[in-house]
């Protein structure tokens, strides 16, 4: 950490000069894959000159050198949180969840049943606080029932942000946050906290890996692969580059059959990819 003097208000950690833009920028895509164009200098200075007052940087480029030279770890993490936007909610884009629910789940069990293979897996990549997962388990309790422990589906959630997935772990939300789950979801699945929240239960988390993942590393450490890939409003902070590699990846990782799962806001070329769509942001790999 510098050894600067703290920083007043309006000092030299609100501008940023071209070269450290670069640096950060560069550093930003390197790492996270998150592609800061010029227009996004102002988001940058906004969201990071906050972490050179509490770290006590004088400067930009002092700030950009302590990162590459942290081998903790924390930087990068805390510089993450920073660039990216963990919103999340609920039920968010209910029509993925229906279509998970009525159309993904019985053709994944039956593609199973017919190899003898009942291994089930869904991939939440980019989970966030951990809604997404959440709701995804909680739709296979419902759709299994009794059968749910025959099956033992796998869910992994994973993330780049470490913040994210401790507040995924913990699984604790204000009621407002739950209020788009049907209310037989939100009766079943959680409970109250001597807080006045809502908890998930514990037979919910139990069934959720949570683990942290960089989607930009170079091969992905699975050695088996996926029914579903849900990677939701992710992919709108990368380049068209960026994102292609990815959903290849993705395909690489995903059963015959299976689903990608992405933002309504994000699209992929028809051309340059061999995911089929379905319907918005549903795609299917027809192999």
């Amino acid at each position: 950490m510098s050894n600067a003097i703290q920083l007043p208000d309006n000092s030299v950690a609100e501008r940023i000069s071209s070269q450290d833009f670069e640096a950060i920028r560069k550093l930003v895509y390197d790492r996270f894959g998150i592609n800061l164009t010029e227009q996004k200098k102002t988001l940058v200075v906004g969201r990071l000159q906050k972490v050179l007052r509490e770290r006590n940087f004088a400067d930009f480029r002092s700030y950009y050198d302590w990162l590459t030279a942290d081998r903790s770890g924390e930087g990068l993490d805390e510089l993450a949180n920073r660039i990216s936007t963990n919103h999340t909610f609920f039920y968010r884009e209910k029509a993925h969840f229906d279509y998970f629910a009525n159309t993904v789940l019985p053709a994944a069990v039956a593609r199973r049943e017919a190899t003898g293979d009942i291994g089930l897996r869904i991939w939440c990549a980019g989970c966030s606080s951990g809604q997404e997962p959440y709701t995804l388990m909680m739709l296979m309790k419902e759709f299994f029932g009794h059968r749910f422990d025959r099956w033992k589906p796998m869910l992994l959630a994973t993330d780049i942000s470490a913040t994210a997935l401790r507040t995924a772990m913990t699984g604790e939300y204000e009621p407002d946050g739950v209020a788009q789950l049907p209310p037989a979801m939100r009766n079943r699945y959680f409970a109250k906290t001597a807080a006045g929240d809502l908890r998930v239960t514990d037979e919910v988390r139990q069934n959720i890996v949570y683990r942290r993942h960089n989607l930009m590393d170079a091969k992905f450490p699975f050695q088996k692969q996926f029914d579903a890939v849900f990677c939701r409003n992710v992919m709108i902070y990368f380049d068209r580059e960026t994102r292609n590699t990815l959903v290849a990846k993705y395909y690489q990782h995903t059963v015959p059959g299976g689903h990608l799962f992405i933002g309504h806001s994000e699209t992929l070329g028809r051309d340059e990819t061999p995911w089929d769509y379905v319907m918005p942001a549903v795609y299917i790999k027809n192999d």
